[in-house]
């Protein structure tokens, strides 16, 4: 059985959690076969492994903050704050504070 998703059209809430953070969960809120986005929850001192996506990548911080983690530079983001890596850029992210993420990715699939 399948995992429904938003279809095209539908209006998506984005918002942070807040206070509701502690019951929150990640969740694939598109996916089509050139693109997925996500909202991915992380609490605070949580890190993900180093990952490479399947394509170009913009993480935005939507409530807490993060660092992110490249091979040549760490990068902190904040609540408003939108980055673009390119396809095959290996990074990983540590949570400073519970954060929630919007994490889009432009499928490269063969």
């Amino acid at each position: 059985m399948s995992i429904p998703h938003h279809a095209p059209g539908e209006v998506i809430d984005i918002s942070p959690y807040g206070l509701n953070f502690a019951s929150a969960t990640s969740e694939t809120l598109i996916r089509q076969s050139h693109i997925e986005v996500f909202r991915f929850i992380l609490k605070a001192g949580k890190t993900t492994p180093e990952h490479t996506a399947a394509g170009a990548v913009t993480i935005q911080c939507i409530e807490g903050e993060v660092e992110l983690v490249l091979a040549e530079k760490s990068r902190v983001l904040k609540a408003n704050n939108l980055v673009y890596l390119a396809a095959g850029h290996g990074h990983s992210v540590k949570a400073l504070a519970d954060s929630t993420l919007l994490i889009t990715v432009l499928l490269q699939r063969e």
